[in-house]
């Protein structure tokens, strides 16, 4: 037998599209709430009650801390025991978006903190609202520079959605690794995944790049 049969990667590729797509929806839809999710405790975090801060920050250091699978499991498999049934893929998908939303909320405070503090004192001088001085003036500062760490966060979970495979999500390795043990044979398959994932990557560090340098030429930041 050859070491490597291009049958069995014809024969693979329906497999892997179908878990391509489940991996693809759980990584965008995770990052969407990791984007969103991430700005609000950065936010929080910058509340000047001391009380408020300290606490998000516990929150944010508590989810940091903690194993993403172990967080999968305790969402899934505890819940139901304390009442809290939730399907897989919507727990999937929530515990991923809320353990990145912790990464994400420190790359918006390091970006928030960069901004110079000459602009704070110019809105408060315009007597600008908190409000409005968050969204036209210092958020437009804060998010271009830290794009390309979000970028890295959206690489990551991609990179950790086979961890869903531990509630009976069929995304793309554990396609992959069904299909070779119903064929006795993994190096195609496991191949071909391994292949996709670096395909993602190297897309999404363009795109991220792109976006990056379009931000920072709109704002006038470079």
């Amino acid at each position: 037998m050859s070491i490597w049969d291009w049958s069995y990667v014809w024969e693979a590729l329906p497999y892997l599209y179908r878990g391509a797509i489940v991996t693809l929806q759980a990584t965008l839809l995770g990052f969407a709430i990791a984007l969103v999710l991430g700005l609000v405790f950065a936010l929080i975090r910058q509340s000047p009650n001391r009380y408020i801060s300290t606490a998000m920050a516990e929150i944010v250091e508590f989810i940091r801390s903690t194993p993403l699978l172990l967080q999968v499991f305790f969402v899934y498999f505890v819940g139901p025991q304390v009442g809290i049934v939730i399907p897989a893929w919507t727990a999937g998908i929530g515990v991923l978006g809320i353990h990145y939303a912790a990464y994400c909320s420190e790359v918006y405070r390091g970006g928030i903190e960069n901004v110079d503090g000459g602009q704070w004192e110019a809105c408060t001088a315009l007597n600008l609202s908190r409000a409005r001085t968050w969204r036209a003036i210092i958020l437009p500062q804060a998010i271009p520079p830290i794009v390309p760490g979000l970028g890295n966060y959206l690489i990551g979970m991609f990179k950790d959605t086979p961890i869903l495979a531990a509630i009976a999500i069929l995304e793309m390795l554990q396609q992959a690794r069904n299909f070779g043990a119903g064929h006795y044979r993994f190096i195609e398959v496991i191949t071909m995944a391994g292949f996709f994932y670096l395909v993602f990557g190297l897309v999404a560090s363009a795109i991220v790049q792109s976006v990056s340098f379009w931000l920072q030429r709109r704002y006038h930041l470079q």
